[in-house]
């Protein structure tokens, strides 16, 4: 019944957008920094948090460390997109998904094919040295060990993310909010919606189609004016491709 009621909504839209989280890329092996089996749940070698290492005053302080734990724990290279990412896409070319806004730095959104897509906390994809700008892949930083050197100055490559202490790219949250705040139906799955500033963009949408798939509760819920509590994966594919 839910599905249908979403399928139906798809149908008579036109002006959709995507906002989705780590939710959206655990079907794709990657885990979920928050979840049951989150890295941030786990204890890790370092005997400090995780969101510590991933901060922007230990990467200064101590890049060894940064550096291990980030090659060792989130690089997933070889991850591949799953249904949520490919009926995203059918949509887009079906032109009525206008945008995808995520909080994800995996690169799956493109690697499924999906063309607009705003990274609100950066991509490992992206790299660059930070004394002289030079830019990288991420085959790059996967086939070196340590701290990443660049290869013109020496100086140190870093991926262009978000580390925590970090503020979020203002010209993408302005692109966000305008996306947003025009779309007639706005669907956000695999997050629960904790993680601010990036959670408050739902507080833009005016319209009365606000969909919530994620397999537990949020913050938002007693907002949405339809919730889904299933895999995102199965939920997208059913009502984009009838599967």
């Amino acid at each position: 019944m839910e599905i249908e009621k979403l399928k139906k909504w798809i149908n008579e839209s036109e002006n959709i957008v995507f906002f989705g989280g780590a939710g959206v890329s655990t079907e794709s092996g990657i885990p979920d920094f928050r979840g049951e089996e989150g890295i941030f749940k786990t204890i890790n070698e370092y005997g400090v948090r995780s969101e510590t290492i991933l901060s922007h005053s230990f990467f200064i302080k101590n890049k060894p460390v940064f550096f291990q734990y980030y090659k060792k724990n989130l690089l997933y290279p070889n991850a591949k997109p799953n249904p949520a990412h490919y009926a995203l896409e059918r949509l887009e070319k079906m032109g009525k998904l206008k945008v995808v806004i995520t909080q994800n730095i995996d690169d799956l959104h493109q690697k499924a094919g999906s063309k607009n897509v705003l990274e609100l906390h950066g991509t490992l994809y992206r790299n660059y040295c930070i004394d002289c700008g030079c830019e990288y892949e991420l085959s790059y930083v996967v086939a070196l060990q340590g701290i990443t050197a660049c290869k013109k100055c020496g100086g140190v490559v870093r991926p262009d993310v978000v580390l925590y202490e970090e503020g979020l790219n203002q010209e993408i949250m302005n692109k966000a909010v305008e996306y947003i705040s025009k779309a007639d139906m706005l669907i956000v799955g695999g997050t629960s919606l904790n993680v601010y500033p990036a959670a408050g963009l739902i507080n833009y949408y005016r319209g009365n189609k606000l969909v919530l798939i994620n397999k537990s509760e949020t913050s938002f819920d007693s907002k949405a004016n339809l919730q889904i509590q299933e895999n995102i994966g199965i939920v997208l594919d059913k009502a984009v491709n009838g599967k």
